[in-house]
């Protein structure tokens, strides 16, 4: 059993509750297959994915965040129908990431495999302007789903003296990993849509839903129950050994 202090009181976790938590963090992962459209969200399941959100820890607990959730279908069709090709930046940088076998990703232990994108971004040392074709919207990838979670965030709601706002990009990760994580433990599929939080698609999708000027997309994500088993791919991590220090930079103590 492990106490934790709560308003001063302890309060004891099962070993088994720790366990659990430890395994939905492990399973969670981001499903890009399509999903179902008529299976609706269940409202119960919805509420407790806002409370997740809503208990996610900000800067100075400034809270800088709202969420648009949409489900309605002609709304997410204008979305899915919004024309965004990637930046050469992005091709380019994501090619500096991508492994081209599980031997060496495997060695890496950081990025992806190059098999899990479009097959035209699959060439070693391919040139951005060839396969900027590859996927021009982001309804590409974001296919069929009932629901996006859109989360907006305002620069103006800030911790003071953080520069550049980091501890408020630091708070929307926070609020990221708390609804997909609740997400995962509900049996709710999840893919974060980084996309639609560019130029152009936020033009677009400022428009369709009427967002106010100081409000920013930080992120969307898309929810669902997948029609077909997703693909299985290698996923790795770095060992506790290569990222953790003890004491001073550079003692290898753990792992």
């Amino acid at each position: 059993m492990s106490p934790r202090l709560t308003g001063g009181a302890a309060v004891v976790l099962p070993e088994s509750a720790m366990r659990d938590i430890l395994e939905v963090i492990r399973s969670r992962h981001s499903s890009r297959v399509p999903f179902d459209a008529k299976r609706r969200i269940l409202d119960q399941d919805l509420q407790l994915i806002l409370e997740a959100a809503r208990w996610a820890p900000t800067a100075h607990n400034m809270q800088n965040f709202e969420i648009l959730v949409v489900d309605d279908e002609a709304i997410l069709a204008a979305i899915g129908a919004i024309q965004a090709p990637p930046s050469q930046t992005f091709l380019r940088e994501n090619y500096d990431q991508l492994s081209f076998s599980e031997d060496e990703l495997r060695q890496r232990k950081t990025g992806l495999l190059a098999s899990m994108f479009p097959a035209p971004w699959r060439v070693p040392k391919a040139r951005p302007e060839d396969v900027l074709d590859a996927e021009r919207s982001p309804g590409g990838s974001m296919q069929t789903c009932p629901m996006l979670l859109i989360v907006l965030y305002d620069a103006r709601r800030r911790a003071p003296a953080s520069e550049g706002d980091v501890l408020g990009m630091i708070s929307l990760g926070c609020v990221m990993q708390n609804l997909w994580l609740m997400a995962e433990a509900l049996g709710v599929s999840v893919q974060i849509l980084s996309a639609l939080s560019g130029a152009p698609a936020e033009d677009h999708i400022r428009r369709i839903l009427g967002l106010p000027a100081p409000m920013k997309i930080a992120f969307a994500c898309r929810l669902g129950y997948p029609t077909a088993a997703p693909g299985s791919y290698l996923r790795v991590r770095r060992d506790i050994g290569d990222f953790a220090h003890h004491n001073r930079y550079g003692r290898r103590a753990f792992g």
